[in-house]
């Protein structure tokens, strides 16, 4: 036990859980979930002491925990940030893409509702969660098309295989045409052969990885650029998103938190040019 616990008997909910605040700045992670756990045993009803202890877990690689203490957090708040943005982390490391990518997206938006100052934290989690979700699915395409491609070689070769062995039993036709018979059948399973594979291979740009760089997607939005500003800080945005952060969060850039005014923002045609550029080159991004 840490010489920073003693006896806590006597300490409200509050005092145990200021104790575990600091054990956690200290990352005495254990010792911060029992100081935690304490505190939920005097007061259970406050949605904040489960996402500390959540946090913990995190911090502890304990995903599992962290997302029970969590859900127990949000019956309580379902509007609690941290509760959302906690189980988001935890449910991405458990590769639960769907589910994790709904509680990130939950957070950003009740932080914006609430004037909540978590900088590019949350923007970047749920960036990230849709892009492993994305390579998840890019993997399972790539996967399928391979398959597809053997399936159908190994198709085609069966049927060489059954021609063959038909005209190997037919007692009307001579050596001579059998053979002429034969070599036939086998251009024409390596002709098929061939333009099933040219086929495959006019589409294997779309069997690589495909992925839109962070760099052409709003830092707020997290989708594709279409109409980008830049600000003084050097920041780039979708205008709308970073309209909407100055009138409805604050007047300042939401990622270096500088003072700015929307009569600030220009319009940022190079990145635009940019955009355009790669989505005449993948079109598929349009689905990102």
């Amino acid at each position: 036990m840490s010489k920073h616990m003693y006896s806590t008997a006597n300490l409200s909910d509050v005092e145990l859980k200021d104790q575990g605040n600091r054990l956690f700045s200290a990352r005495k992670y254990d010792d911060a979930v029992n100081l935690y756990t304490k505190a939920i045993i005097k007061n259970s009803t406050n949605a904040t002491y489960f996402t500390n202890r959540a946090l913990c877990h995190i911090k502890m690689k304990r995903w599992e925990t962290a997302c029970v203490d969590c859900r127990r957090a949000l019956d309580m708040d379902p509007n609690l940030v941290k509760g959302h943005f906690f189980l988001g982390l935890s449910l991405m490391e458990l590769e639960s893409f769907d589910e994790a990518i709904k509680h990130l997206q939950r957070a950003h938006d009740l932080a914006k509702e609430q004037k909540l100052n978590f900088g590019d934290d949350i923007a970047s989690q749920l960036r990230l969660a849709r892009k492993k979700r994305w390579n998840i699915q890019e993997e399972k395409r790539i996967c399928q098309e391979i398959e597809l491609q053997s399936y159908l070689n190994r198709l085609i070769t069966e049927d060489m295989e059954n021609r063959m062995a038909k005209l190997k039993v037919d007692d009307t036709i001579n050596e001579e045409t059998l053979k002429e018979k034969a070599m036939e059948i086998e251009r024409e399973g390596e002709n098929h052969m061939t333009e099933l594979n040219n086929l495959f291979a006019k589409v294997d740009d779309r069997r690589r990885k495909r992925e839109v760089p962070d760099y052409l997607c709003g830092k707020i939005s997290f989708e594709l650029l279409v109409d980008p500003v830049i600000t003084p800080s050097g920041m780039t945005y979708e205008r709308k998103d970073i309209e909407e952060h100055l009138q409805r969060v604050g007047h300042f850039d939401p990622v270096t938190r500088v003072k700015l005014t929307q009569d600030q923002l220009i319009s940022n045609y190079s990145m635009k040019e940019v955009v355009d550029a790669f989505l005449q080159e993948n079109e598929w991004a349009l689905d990102y």
